[in-house]
């Protein structure tokens, strides 16, 4: 296990292979914090129920917009060209939770409850990560994992509002539910993964996909519950087990 603590200055005299790893994850990263926004910000800002509700939509895709300027600045100085991100076409987005667009108010909520959850186990794999700017960025305290908290926190509680409000709300939410759910499982990749397995070598990440996935279910499926939904079946429909 590579136990360094590696500065942008010392990536010339690296292996090859991480420094090919950190580009990658990188740009992986910063095209995530950009792709929420490309989800939801044209259909959700104009039609949210409420005032408060469109400026949780703004403040929400503000500070994601500014997660990625940090990744961006991090995968610039090593020389990875991140601009094209920014003009990608949903499509294209390297995973598919990020490959269409959001036009429901319970499909925001619940993509903030179970999507943003992903999004905050990928974050806390890079703190104490062997590439000290990448570690710094996301040290305690951080303003983007408490800012990811926030979109966790609103997600789930508002749609255990939308659940408990009728039968017809409830079941638009399980609807929703039904999706991101195994969505959001796929997010972490391959339970047997070699490039999982070199990114924990090499001290990137530390939980392999199969871990990080495990806990996920056990914090995630206890909270579906709580609201009187169902957990969906964690196989049907999956493509990366």
């Amino acid at each position: 296990m590579f136990t360094d603590t590696v500065e942008e200055a010392d990536l010339p005299r690296q292996d090859p292979e991480y420094v090919e790893l950190l580009r990658r994850v990188l740009a992986i990263q910063a095209d995530c914090e950009i792709g929420g926004p490309h989800l939801y910000v044209e259909a959700m800002l104009p039609s949210a129920p409420s005032r408060i509700d469109q400026l949780v939509v703004a403040r929400t895709a503000t500070e994601e917009i500014d997660h990625f300027r940090k990744f961006a600045r991090l995968a610039g100085d090593i020389g990875v060209d991140t601009a094209y991100i920014l003009q990608r076409a949903n499509q294209d987005r390297y995973l598919e939770a990020f490959r269409g667009t959001i036009t429901t108010w319970e499909d925001f909520a619940v993509f903030g409850f179970l999507i943003d959850r992903v999004g905050r186990y990928q974050l806390e794999e890079f703190a104490g990560c062997s590439y000290a700017p990448l570690c710094r960025l996301l040290e305690q305290p951080s303003r983007i994992l408490d800012e990811e908290g926030g979109h966790i926190d609103f997600g789930t509680s508002r749609a255990a509002d939308m659940a408990s409000h009728s039968p017809e709300g409830k079941a638009r939410v399980q609807q929703a539910v039904n999706f991101w759910y195994v969505t959001a499982l796929d997010m972490f990749g391959r339970s047997e993964s070699r490039r999982s397995d070199r990114y924990r070598a090499w001290g990137l990440k530390r939980r392999t996909n199969a871990e990080a996935r495990a806990q996920y279910l056990a914090e995630v499926n206890p909270l579906i519950e709580g609201m009187g939904l169902a957990v969906p079946d964690p196989l049907a429909g999956r493509k990366y087990l």
